[in-house]
């Protein structure tokens, strides 16, 4: 469905330093990496596509998270969400949600929310029914 997903940043340094230990921790391989541009992207496995984007803003100007605009990512386990969120927090995010069930969603819903140092929004979710 998705081609990419791209992720604005106005520190390029500062966010490929959030983003590189998540994605790592998510079994996401990074693909490329060009901080003269800036940008880097990540693969999906079995790949190429779709890919999770970072970089500045291509019409040059400052970036500014938009109200109501989110990328989820999906994680295996319940306890990749719960080490997600902690990572995300280490490496300078913010918290919007802890992991927990979030039964409104599905029964077997388990995410966590949180936003970049930049202020993008984030989740990481599990959709297994077991707590692995």
């Amino acid at each position: 469905m998705f081609s990419h997903v791209f992720v604005a940043t106005n520190d390029f340094e500062r966010a490929l330093a959030f983003y590189r230990p998540l994605m790592a921790l998510l079994g996401v391989a990074e693909r490329f990496c060009d901080p003269s541009r800036p940008w880097a992207g990540w693969q999906s496995t079995p790949g190429p596509r779709p890919l999770l984007v970072l970089g500045r803003p291509f019409d040059g100007g400052p970036h500014a998270p938009g109200n109501g605009q989110m990328v989820a990512l999906l994680a295996a386990s319940r306890a990749l969400v719960d080490q997600a969120h902690a990572t995300a927090l280490a490496c300078g995010g913010t918290c919007e949600g802890p992991p927990g069930l979030r039964p409104q969603y599905h029964a077997h819903y388990y995410g966590a929310y949180f936003r970049d140092p930049d202020g993008n929004k984030l989740c990481v979710a599990c959709h297994e029914a077991t707590a692995g």
